[in-house]
């Protein structure tokens, strides 16, 4: 007869590895394939669109209205390049469509005392309530959600107390470097389009490159583990709404530029253009996996569907954000499905 100790301590056998062979045959093909879908799909789908256009629209394809549509999506890009960071990180910036008019009317403001005024004000001011709302975020622990309606709100009013609600518009001269930089293009591109590739090239860079990249995935992928890592949590969400804030403020200052005044009716609904076009660029609204180049894709195929739209001319532009709505929705459960299937395999 054999005795139990019940003092002795327990042990488990160790868990067996799954081997390779013992994988669903196909199931790492699959799942590559899946995460081709994911990060390249809003590609395929603005290259089958814009093939599709140029053979239906004599006028599309011409360097006019390629050259057009590079500009204006460039100033929507720079913002959803700060945002593309935010969400990785799992959260949303709610205010940069405010800091983008805000922007523009301090661009267009400083411009009365030089160049350097135009451009370091508009950045020193969205870059800072940037870093408020990171403050609030990371040390207060607050919602991302409402920080930065608040922001939003607060951003809003204040443009508008510096233009008499509305009342004064400040121009940009002809000939200034700040209107130059704007208006003027290289190569048959305009200007605010060589900065816009400067700085995703920048920011692909920093995001995959450097160690604050590893940390805006490790905050996004899992918060907690990532502080019991190392990981500098509250300054890397810091840093993000601060980047996206001075990016917003950089792109009102631009398109100020491009205009040669401060308007004060743009960027009303920017934010969700941005996240749209974040989305659709296959960054995960759950935060830890994002590209920036899908997000200048999915800019790039907003402006796309805005242009046939207006190519028909049958539509109304109203018609945009009902086929936006329409292919955010079929992106987002796209996205969740792939998630659940690579979970799965």
């Amino acid at each position: 007869m054999t005795t139990t100790n019940p003092d002795a301590p327990v042990t488990t056998p160790p868990a067996v590895p799954r081997k390779k062979e013992d994988r669903p045959v196909g199931s790492g093909r699959s799942e590559r394939l899946s995460a081709l879908v994911q990060q390249h799909g809003a590609l395929a789908v603005l290259l089958i669109v814009s093939l599709i256009a140029s053979f239906s629209f004599d006028s599309f394809a011409t360097g006019d209205n390629v050259s057009n549509m590079a500009t204006s999506s460039a100033f929507l890009a720079i913002v959803a390049l700060g945002m593309t960071f935010v969400i990785i990180t799992g959260g949303i910036d709610l205010s940069v469509g405010s800091l983008f008019a805000l922007g523009g009317v301090l661009a267009a403001w400083g411009s009365r005392h030089g160049t350097l005024v135009a451009l370091l004000l508009p950045l020193a001011v969205c870059g800072l309530i940037g870093v408020v709302n990171g403050l609030l975020v990371a040390r207060s622990r607050l919602a991302p959600f409402i920080v930065t309606l608040a922001a939003m709100l607060g951003a809003r009013g204040l443009m508008l107390s510096i233009t008499d609600e509305g009342a004064d518009t400040y121009l940009i001269g002809k000939g200034s470097f700040l209107a130059e930089l704007g208006q003027g293009s290289t190569l048959g591109l305009g200007n605010p389009v060589w900065i816009t590739l400067a700085l995703f090239a920048g920011g692909a860079v920093a995001l995959r490159r450097t160690r604050f990249g590893q940390n805006v995935y490790a905050v996004g992928g899992n918060e907690d583990a990532a502080a019991l890592m190392g990981v500098p949590v509250a300054r890397t969400k810091i840093l993000v709404y601060a980047l996206s804030g001075l990016l917003a403020g950089l792109a009102g200052a631009l398109n100020a530029a491009w205009l040669a005044s401060g308007v004060t009716i743009l960027g009303s609904g920017m934010e969700l253009d941005a996240i749209s076009a974040v989305v659709i660029g296959g960054t995960l609204l759950t935060g830890g996996l994002g590209y920036v180049s899908g997000s200048l894709v999915g800019v790039l195929l907003l402006k796309v569907i805005q242009n046939v739209i207006n190519q028909i001319g049958s539509l109304d532009s109203s018609y945009q954000q009902v086929v936006s709505g329409a292919f955010l929705a079929v992106v987002v459960i796209a996205q969740t499905w792939l998630g659940r299937r690579r979970q799965l395999m």
